[in-house]
This record gives C-alpha cells, sequence and structure tokens, in this order.
C-alpha cells in the first residue's frame, strides 16, 4: 500500500524540483509562491476539480484542456500552467496535491522557514497561533508557518507535526493510551 504512494510522491517531487528551478532561475519565486497558494486553496475547495484530477474517465486531451482552462480561470503563472498540462498529457495530474505540498517545502526551505501541520480539536485564535510558532521557534531555530486544521475527533488538545517529528497531546490520544494501559492489566 505505502508503494503507491511514494511512487506518487516521487513523481511529484521531481515535477516541483523542475519547476522550482525554472522560477528560481527566472527570479519569479514570488510568483510561483502566489500561484502555489491560489493552486493549492483551488484543490482544497473543490471536489470536481479533485475528481478531474484522479479522472480515468477523462482522456488525456480533456484532462489536459480541463486544467489549461482552470489555470487561465486562477490566473497562474506560465511555468506552473504548463507543467500541469503537460502532467495532463503524460497522466500524472493525480499527483498534482502531493505537487502543491513539494513546492510549498521547497519555497519555504528556500526562505528559511519551516512548515508545522497543526491538528487542533477547535479553531485557534490568533494570539494561540502566534504563541505556537514562537514555541515552535524556539525550539527548531526557525521561522514556523503554521498549518492548522479543526479535526473535532481529537476531543481536545493539538496534533503537531513538523518535518518528521510528530507531538499527539490530544485527548484521543491519551485516551487510546490509557485504553491499552487497560487492555494491559487484565
Amino acid at each position: 500500500m505505502a508503494e503507491p504512494a511514494s511512487i506518487s510522491m516521487g513523481i511529484a517531487e521531481r515535477y516541483a524540483q523542475a519547476v522550482f528551478d525554472l522560477a528560481r532561475d527566472a527570479g519569479d519565486l514570488a510568483a510561483l509562491e502566489a500561484d502555489v497558494s491560489t493552486l493549492d486553496a483551488a484543490i482544497r475547495e473543490s471536489s470536481d476539480l479533485r475528481d478531474a484530477m484522479a479522472s480515468p474517465v477523462l482522456t488525456r486531451a480533456e484532462q489536459e484542456g480541463a486544467i489549461a482552462a482552470v489555470a487561465a480561470k486562477l490566473g497562474l503563472g506560465a511555468t506552473l500552467t504548463n507543467t500541469l498540462r503537460l502532467m495532463a498529457s503524460k497522466r500524472r495530474l493525480f499527483v498534482a496535491p502531493a505537487l502543491v505540498e513539494a513546492l510549498k517545502e521547497r519555497l519555504a526551505d528556500d526562505r528559511g522557514q519551516l512548515t508545522a501541520e497543526v491538528r487542533s480539536a477547535k479553531k485557534l485564535t490568533d494570539t494561540q497561533q502566534k504563541k505556537l510558532s514562537e514555541a515552535l521557534k524556539a525550539s527548531t531555530g526557525k521561522d514556523v508557518a503554521v498549518e492548522v486544521t479543526v479535526d473535532e475527533a481529537l476531543i481536545g488538545g493539538l496534533v503537531v507535526k513538523v518535518g518528521s517529528q510528530m507531538i499527539d497531546t490530544s485527548i484521543r490520544a491519551k485516551l487510546a493510551a490509557l485504553q491499552n494501559t487497560m487492555k494491559e492489566v487484565r
């Protein structure tokens, strides 16, 4: 099961590196960052877009035309638009979400910044996000951008992932640990 995911990540990483290098060489990293944010928001918000990217029913030409129209509507730059069209023509558009994540990592790394993925049981206030970012900066020594998503299943607490490190202070995790301890007692 992990094999297809690693293959997809490998594909996305190669495209991301090429796009990043082209934008850096053209001195266009700020425009690329804006394009990546716009595409990321579109992918997250539109199930139709996600379905079209992963659809085995659409022909290569139909996928390429659809992604070109979406890119034009979103106002994406030529580098990212052409890459998405190439991916569609090669039947690799399904890795576009992974491409976006890989590009976000490269752009953040270029700025000397880390990204922390945070899941919380409820929406964090701006003050809480700022304090969390400052605590993570003190811990890592780098600026940390915090991406927060709400996951009510956590019951309370946070799950913070920075790079390969994960800190799970959620009540759900504590209850699961307690349940495992109770099973061992029997």
